[in-house]
């Protein structure tokens, strides 16, 4: 499972299920043992409970169970009433929470670092930013984004978020204090990507000044202006001034990077092959009602006046922006994720830790093919030793590079080149997604990026000949031959 980057009202089944009456702190306490990555991976969120009546008799499923359901039966009146008012926590209608949902919700906020019911699964991973945003700003308000961006989040930021009147300024993340240069008395938050989407890292320009003279003099003589963010110092300088850091940990996954280890507040990550959804975790003890934030200071008219800085219980108060993700945007627009999807991603995560090794292993063996290809003008990935982001793969990527490889191709007409290569891949398949256990690649400039004009795609380090490479699980000979015989093809044919 790929992430990318992100509460529940009651563990549905669980011998730990959540009480009324039950503090964060004690629900917490199964986490608090120092059980592994891949301990929380296979057992985290679910418990099987042998006392439970299921079909003839005792006997709960170790597999996790698949709840499709929309409605929930309440015991009475008066406990509808109180799970609507949060006096107790219990399942109300799927649109808010689904037991499957979850299972994985509480699995991944574990894996993160995160409490057991600080997650909150979405529909997509482009809805865990937009709920992201929404839940901690307002028309007027503005938040501090790297410039380095995914292409679809590039285009919510500079296109949709300001139709609702939330400005996003956009900085260089390789400039950690750029951020605070840009907030006033309206900004809200930072947001930034663990390892961006797509170029990986900044790049040299040698000889590629003249050819791509945009690129090389808009950021003085680099090419590929994005990076692996420094998060433990942009959280720093975010609390310095009472605001919190949004993170998007597709790239990296939990297993690579936990981006609460660093300060950061909230993490979402999106992606899979399988299915799609996303998922928000909430670090926890952030002081939304310390007077930055308004939407937890003022008396919100859609939940009872709720404060949602103030007015939870004192037990729930930690968890006060995941709570109010899933009583208002959640509740109000709907973006859920099904319990089919959240069944899918499960299974996946129980594998994550084993196939990301595997991910991280080929993709070194590939980025140091490329390297040495003499059809090849570059090459960007963390994990090589004269990568200039390699220092910091090291503090936040395991010492890994990840899974991820970005290059170009040696022509007159990049563009072409980059087309043609995608065009004669054979094991690769052209897709616009990542993480998936095969091996997938795209041209991003033509496709994920193909929205922005010049100037914005150099901000995003996405020059025309840049062709992303999303590296699986195949036999690593196959790998490196398929990528060869379309490197070979793409320069005959250009």
């Amino acid at each position: 499972m790929f992430l990318i980057r992100p509460t529940s009202f009651l563990l549905l089944g669980l011998r730990n299920s959540a009480r009324p009456g039950l503090s964060l702190s004690a629900t917490r306490r199964a986490s608090d043992k120092t059980q592994g990555f891949d301990t929380i991976a296979l057992h985290g969120g679910y418990t099987p409970d042998p006392t439970i009546h299921l079909g003839l008799g005792q006997g709960a499923p170790t597999g996790i169970p698949l709840y499709r359901t929309t409605p929930y039966k309440f015991k009475n009146t008066e406990h509808a009433a109180n799970l609507f008012k949060l006096k107790e926590l219990g399942n109300i209608y799927s649109r808010m929470m689904n037991p499957t949902c979850n299972i994985l919700e509480s699995r991944y906020a574990q894996l993160e670092g995160g409490h057991p019911l600080s997650g909150l699964s979405v529909s997509s991973g482009t809805t865990a930013i937009f709920y992201s945003i929404i839940n901690l700003a307002s028309e007027g308000d503005n938040i501090v984004s790297a410039r380095a961006l995914y292409g679809g989040t590039f285009t919510m930021f500079n296109d949709i978020l300001p139709k609702f009147g939330i400005q996003v300024r956009f900085v260089d993340a390789e400039k950690p204090e750029e951020f605070v240069k840009a907030i006033d008395d309206k900004t809200r938050a930072f947001f930034c990507e663990t390892v961006s989407n797509p170029a990986l890292g900044n790049m040299e320009c040698d000889e590629k000044k003249s050819e791509y003279s945009a690129y090389a003099c808009v950021f003085c003589d680099v090419v590929i202006c994005t990076e692996i963010c420094d998060l433990e110092k942009i959280a720093t300088l975010a609390h310095d001034h009472g605001l919190p850091v949004i993170v998007d940990s597709t790239f990296s996954t939990p297993y690579l990077c936990r981006p609460f280890e660093f300060g950061c507040d909230i993490v979402w990550v999106g992606g899979h092959g399988n299915c799609i959804g996303g998922i928000i975790v909430d670090k926890g003890g952030f002081a939304w009602g310390a007077g930055k934030h308004p939407i937890y200071d003022e008396p919100d008219t859609s939940y009872s006046g709720m404060r949602w800085g103030h007015d939870l219980p004192e037990e729930l108060a930690p968890l006060s922006f995941i709570f109010r993700a899933r009583t208002v945007p959640l509740r109000n627009l709907g973006g859920c994720m099904s319990p089919d999807n959240a069944w899918m991603i499960v299974q996946g995560i129980e594998t994550l830790s084993l196939r990301m090794e595997r991910h991280c292993e080929n993709s070194m063996k590939v980025a140091t093919y490329l390297k040495a290809h003499p059809d090849v003008s570059w090459v960007r990935y963390p994990g090589l030793p004269s990568d200039n982001q390699n220092s910091k793969a090291q503090k936040y990527l395991k010492g890994t590079g990840g899974p991820m490889v970005v290059f170009g191709i040696k022509s007159d007409n990049a563009k072409d080149a980059g087309q043609k290569f995608v065009d004669s891949l054979k094991l690769f398949s052209h897709v616009a997604n990542v993480g998936d256990a095969r091996s997938l690649a795209i041209h991003p400039s033509t496709t994920t990026h193909s929205q922005m004009n010049e100037e914005q795609l150099a901000n995003a380090g996405c020059p025309p000949d840049m062709i992303r490479l999303s590296i699986g699980l195949e036999s690593i000979d196959d790998i490196i031959a398929d990528l060869d015989q379309a490197i070979s093809n793409a320069k005959s044919s250009v």
